[in-house]
């Protein structure tokens, strides 16, 4: 079937005309649509047919991937809640331990939630009694959520169903009888472009009907902008935490509960700076913030005052301040240094105390504790080791290990070292390098590149299962820390983003570069990768410099940068993208938007395109239009040989709640796809 249609669609944009010939691929209801659908399918099974390490990979994968993981503890009250997976599990079962009984008990196993495991258990919150659990289920990787409750003590699950729920926090009262939470109206009575707008802030008491909740806050003169609700550790302040789109500048307004009637009074107005609350004394509120401090700082504020305004708590240092917590009476930091953590404490009046010993060159996954805890739990990882949870005593200063995964692989052969290479204007950008300790630069090796370089998020050691095989081959492992992220606070993360954007893609390929110029690897045996802004990343770098790479992975990406923000939740990213709709932004985004700067005269490397049916955060229209147009523009270049693969998942989402089968086969599909590219056609050469 060709890639060629007879809708042809053109758009006048700032006056520019705007060719978009897929655009019907925008509706998947459509006949046409449907059909191309199909077609793919056939294509991506026969091309993965041919390869015969594909089962050996997934043999390996199941190895890898079928372990038990552990996750963090929460202690409430009397009762010690954690999640974990058994081997051979899909999805993680959520276990309780009470003080009083001997025996640990599942609580909920999403396993159980549908017979092919892909309705999964998203989140939970548990009541300051630690009797009650309200729990999230979304369904085939969808953001949309149903919340239920269940009686810790009796096991029994109430009739109380929560439905049009995400992105919502559960701040549960402190009687423990209800709950404050955010919902949307039924997208059902929404256009389709308000869908994910007009949020409402609820309350929900226990075993009644969610048409009874009453509406605790909404502001319809901004249907754009969210609430998280939050209780105060006291339990005598309802807090809201307001968000326009994926913009980390939030607002923060406070209720008094012991006084309602005087509604919510403004803190911090969104769009000022990000604050994060972590305890208060009476009014006197602790947050962390980036106001003043582009790698962050602890601040008191008074919210009747009466203080005379902001007192610095904790400086800004020299480390990003990624997270903070107020445990058995101590501020808990985890810095950000050079993309690794550390953590380090200070009394309540801001005295530094002391360092706690986490690994070095490592990732702090979690932390649990409360300010009456005599003590925390803390997780952590890196590339080449799982989770492993720790115990930490604030009595005695000591940190013990009480859990940690025992896997089929042994990261004594393999290290991960950290370098630091510039970019074309010269800015440092830091590199991760996994591989084997005996590594050789005789001859390059073959090497996946990752990375994501956006909305502030850091990317620090993690492991990932997936690539054990890739390692145990001999190949490299490379994630680069591209500005646009948080590593190195908010500067960092602004010189990447709007207009900045090009600059990530030159940090990207600048490590490409360096790779193949150090000796490590050479183009042919190059390979990229990236998920979601990720996808956008290796999408755009690609056709930037088709040269540099030899094969691509682009996964859930988001490619249509003119018409991204019409669909589901794209607008949300409009703090960080730009939109089209304005001239100003319409020139940069033009410039890269993958989707609009495939040139039929150029050979791109081979590209393995990857998209989920159910994914309504970024919507597979993006990686559709993307293969159909680079399709077309192979068939029009009788020179092009490099096949462009577009997978389309099942009963998935954009990635979150997969079951483990799901993630084994798609990891099979990628190494499968990298093998064939990066080494069965070279040596063919």
């Amino acid at each position: 079937m060709t890639t060629s249609n007879d809708y042809e669609t053109e758009e006048m944009i700032h006056g520019k005309k705007v060719p978009d010939p897929y655009r019907y691929l925008e509706d998947p209801n459509r006949k046409e649509t449907r059909e191309w659908l199909k077609d793919q399918e056939y294509q991506s099974a026969e091309y993965f047919s041919k390869i015969q390490k594909r089962e050996d990979y997934k043999f390996q994968l199941r190895n890898h991937f079928q372990y038990t993981k552990y996750y963090v503890p929460e202690r409430v009250q009397s009762s010690l809640y954690f999640l974990k997976t058994s081997e051979n599990e899909n999805q993680p079962k959520l276990y309780v331990k009470k003080d009083r009984d001997p025996e640990t008990k599942v609580l909920i196993d999403p396993n159980r939630f549908s017979e092919d495991q892909t309705v999964a258990l998203s989140n939970y919150f548990i009541s300051k009694d630690g009797r009650y659990v309200a729990y999230g289920r979304s369904k085939q990787g969808s953001d949309w959520q149903e919340f239920r409750i269940i009686d810790s003590d009796t096991l029994q699950e109430f009739s109380d169903r929560i439905s049009w729920v995400k992105f919502t926090t559960i701040a549960w009262d402190g009687d423990s009888k209800g709950f404050y939470y955010t919902r949307f109206p039924d997208p059902s009575t929404q256009a389709p472009e308000d869908e994910g707008n007009h949020p409402k802030v609820y309350y929900h008491l226990l075993g009644t009907s969610q048409e009874e909740d009453p509406l605790i806050y909404e502001n319809p003169k901004d249907k754009e902008l969210g609430f998280q609700p939050l209780i105060t550790d006291d339990y005598r302040f309802l807090c809201l935490t307001l968000r326009r789109g994926t913009s980390p500048k939030n607002g923060f307004y406070v209720m008094d509960l012991e006084d309602p009637a005087k509604g919510f009074r403004r803190v911090f107005e969104e769009g000022e700076a990000e604050v994060r609350y972590l305890s208060n004394n009476g009014t006197d509120f602790f947050f962390l913030t980036d106001l003043d401090a582009g790698k962050k700082r602890v601040i008191q504020v008074s919210i009747n005052g009466t203080n005379g305004g902001i007192q610095e708590i904790i400086p800004e240092g020299t480390g990003v301040i990624q997270d903070a917590r107020m445990v058995h009476q101590h501020f808990v930091l985890t810095l950000l240094t050079d993309c690794c953590h550390e953590m380090v404490t200070y009394n309540i009046q801001g005295e530094y105390k002391g360092t706690i010993d986490i690994p070095k060159l490592s990732s702090v996954i979690g932390l649990s504790g409360k300010r009456n805890h005599r003590e925390m739990y803390i997780g952590t990882t890196d590339f080449l080791s799982p989770t492993v949870i720790y115990k930490y005593s604030f009595e005695v200063e000591d940190l013990s290990e009480i859990c940690r995964s025992k896997v089929l692989f042994d990261p004594e052969e393999y290290e991960t070292r950290q370098v630091f290479i510039p970019s074309k204007d010269g800015t440092e950008i830091p590199l991760f390098i996994t591989g084997r300790k005996d590594l050789s630069l005789d001859e390059p090796h073959k090497t996946l590149l990752y990375g994501y370089g956006g909305f502030n998020i850091s990317l620090t050691p993690q492991y990932n299962p997936g690539i054990l095989p890739w390692l145990q081959e001999g190949g490299l492992y490379v994630v680069a820390n591209l500005r646009g992220g948080g590593e190195y606070g908010d500067d960092w993360h602004q010189s990447g983003m709007l207009s900045n954007k090009q600059r990530v893609y030159e940090d990207f390929i600048a490590a490409g570069e360096w790779l193949v110029n150090q000796g490590y690897t050479a183009p042919e045996k190059l390979g990229i990768y990236g998920r979601s802004n990720g996808g956008l990343l290796v999408a755009a770098s690609m056709i930037q410099r088709p040269d540099l790479f030899g094969a691509v992975i682009s996964s859930v990406p988001v490619i249509d940068m003119l018409r991204y923000h019409k669909f589901t939740i794209g607008r949300y990213w409009v703090p960080e993208y730009g939109t089209a709709d304005n001239p100003e932004h319409f020139k940069f985004l033009y410039q890269y938007s993958p989707l609009h700067n495939v040139e039929e005269n150029r050979e791109y490397p081979p590209i393995l395109i990857s998209s989920a049916e159910g994914d309504n955060r970024v919507v597979p229209a993006h990686a559709m239009k993307f293969a159909a147009t680079l399709q077309q523009a192979k068939e029009k270049n009788p020179e092009a040989s490099h096949p462009v693969i577009f997978r389309l998942e099942k009963k998935a989402g954009h990635g979150h709640g997969k079951p483990t089968y799901k993630i084994i086969e798609e990891w099979a599909d990628f190494l499968s796809f990298l093998h064939r590219e990066l080494e069965e056609k070279n040596a063919e050469d």
